[in-house]
C-alpha cells in the first residue's frame, strides 16, 4: 500500500529561482493557490531567511498598521508569504532595496497570481525584482514521487494520472485523499478567498457555471457572445471574468497565430485549463472510460499536451510564445511553437494508430506558409518513442516532444 506523505519532492524551477536570488535584491514567485509556493521557498531559503506569513490576520493587520517598523522587525532576509494581502509594504520594501542594491536575494514573495499583485510589484519594484510563476507539478516532477514511479512510465499513464489526480502537490502526494472532495474544496477556497474577495465578483453563481462552460468547451475557440447569453451576462463580463481565470492561472489563453502573410486567419482564442484534473471535475468525469473514449477525451488529451507545454517553459522562467493556427481555407494546426525565428508545428491526437493523413495540417501549413522557417513538425499520440509519419512530420510520445522543445 502506498505510503499517504511523500517526502519534499525537487521542483524543476528551483535553479532559476536559486539564480535569480544571486541576480535580484527580490524576487516574487506567484502562481495558483496550492502549486507549492511556500513549501518550495521553505526548502530553498528556510535556513537563511525569516519566514513571514500574511495568511495570518493579526500578522496582516500589524503589517498594515506600521509597515516600516514591520519589515525592520523581520530581519535581514524575509520570506514575505500571500504578498497580496499587504500591498501596502511594496514601496517600503523599495525603499530599504534602493538603500543598498548590492543585497541580492534579500526579499522572497510570494502570492496568488492576480492584476493587482503583479501590477504592484512591477510600479513598485520595477528593475529590483524577479518574477517567476510556479504552476502545479509538471511530468518530470511527479516521476519523483516514489509510489508512481511503478506505473508512471509512459504518454497514457500520464495523461490518465493528469485526469485522476490533478498536478497540485497536496492532491498527488497523498493518494488516499478523496480527490473529488478535494478538488470541491479547493474551488470553493478559490471562489471564496481569490475571486470574491480580491475581484470583488458580484455574480458568484454566474461565474461558477462559467467556469462549467468553460471546462465543457477547453481546446475550443472561445466565442464570447456565446458564453454571454447562456449565461445572461454582458460580454465585458465574459472579458472580466475570463482575465480574472488567466491571472489566476486556472486557465491559459491560446492566441491565434498572428504572421498571417496575407492568409484570412480565425481571431478568436482557444482556451486551456492549467491542471487537467480540474476540467474532469467541472465537467463530473471520472473514470478511464472518460478520459479515452468520451464525448471530450479528444479535447482533454490536447488540454494535457498544451498544459505540460506551458509548464515546460514556466519552469526555465521563459514566457512561451504558443499560438494556434486556423485559415479560412481549412489549414489548421493545435499548437506552433515560436523560438527565435523559427516555429515548431504541433498536432494533438488520442490515438495509439496514428495515420498518414494525420500529418496533413502541418504539411498544408509547411506548404502554405512557405515563407517562414518552420521545422519539422510532430505529431504527439499515446504511441511509444519516436519514429517518422512523413517527409516533414515524426510521431512522439510526451517524453521525446518535450525533449524537442528543450
Amino acid at each position: 500500500m502506498a505510503k499517504l506523505k511523500e517526502k519534499y519532492i525537487h521542483r524543476d524551477i528551483e535553479p532559476v529561482i536559486k539564480e535569480m536570488a544571486k541576480n535580484f535584491s527580490a524576487i516574487a514567485v506567484t502562481g495558483p493557490r496550492q502549486s507549492g509556493k511556500s513549501t518550495l521557498l521553505r526548502q530553498i531559503f528556510g535556513s537563511s531567511h525569516t519566514i513571514v506569513s500574511f495568511d495570518d490576520p493579526v500578522t496582516r493587520a500589524r503589517a498594515v498598521s506600521d509597515p516600516e517598523l514591520f519589515i525592520e522587525n523581520c530581519g535581514e532576509k524575509v520570506i514575505f508569504d500571500e504578498i497580496q494581502y499587504v500591498p501596502e509594504i511594496l514601496s517600503y520594501l523599495k525603499i530599504l532595496i534602493d538603500r543598498d542594491r548590492e543585497k541580492r536575494g534579500r526579499f522572497i514573495l510570494t502570492g496568488s497570481q492576480q492584476f493587482n499583485l503583479i501590477k504592484n510589484l512591477g510600479d513598485s519594484l520595477a528593475g529590483r525584482i524577479g518574477l517567476l510563476d510556479l504552476l502545479p507539478f509538471s511530468i518530470s516532477e511527479k516521476k519523483r514521487v516514489s509510489f508512481l514511479k511503478k506505473d508512471f512510465k509512459n504518454t497514457k499513464s500520464y495523461y490518465i494520472n493528469s485526469c485522476l489526480r490533478g498536478d497540485f502537490p497536496e492532491a498527488v502526494m497523498h493518494p488516499g485523499i478523496d480527490i473529488k472532495h478535494w478538488y470541491a474544496g479547493y474551488m470553493q477556497t478559490y471562489l471564496e478567498r481569490d475571486v470574491r474577495t480580491i475581484y470583488d465578483i458580484g455574480h458568484l453563481r454566474e461565474f461558477q457555471q462559467f467556469l462549467r462552460l468553460l471546462a465543457v468547451r477547453c481546446a475550443q475557440a472561445l466565442n464570447l457572445s456565446s458564453f454571454a447569453s447562456d449565461i445572461g451576462v454582458s460580454v465585458n463580463t465574459i472579458k472580466n471574468w475570463l482575465s480574472i481565470l488567466e491571472a489566476s492561472r486556472v486557465v491559459y489563453i491560446l492566441l491565434p497565430y498572428y504572421n498571417n502573410f496575407g492568409k484570412r486567419i480565425t481571431k478568436s482564442p482557444k482556451i486551456y485549463f492549467l491542471d487537467n484534473a480540474m476540467v474532469c471535475y467541472l465537467t463530473d468525469m471520472h473514470t478511464v472510460g472518460n478520459f479515452l473514449t468520451g464525448p471530450l477525451a479528444g479535447a482533454l488529451f490536447e488540454n494535457f499536451v498544451v498544459q505540460e507545454t506551458v509548464k515546460h517553459f514556466f519552469n526555465k522562467g521563459l514566457r512561451p510564445r504558443l499560438f494556434y493556427l486556423r485559415t479560412h481555407n481549412n489549414t489548421e494546426v493545435d499548437l506552433l511553437v515560436e523560438k527565435g525565428l523559427e516555429v515548431f508545428p504541433v498536432e494533438i491526437k488520442l490515438t495509439k494508430s496514428p495515420s498518414l493523413n494525420m500529418a496533413g495540417p502541418i504539411e498544408r501549413f509547411k506548404a502554405d506558409f512557405n515563407k517562414l522557417k518552420i521545422k519539422e513538425g510532430c505529431l504527439v499520440t499515446l504511441s511509444s518513442g519516436k519514429f517518422k509519419l512523413s517527409q516533414n512530420v515524426s510521431v512522439l510520445d510526451m517524453d521525446s516532444y518535450l525533449a524537442c522543445l528543450s
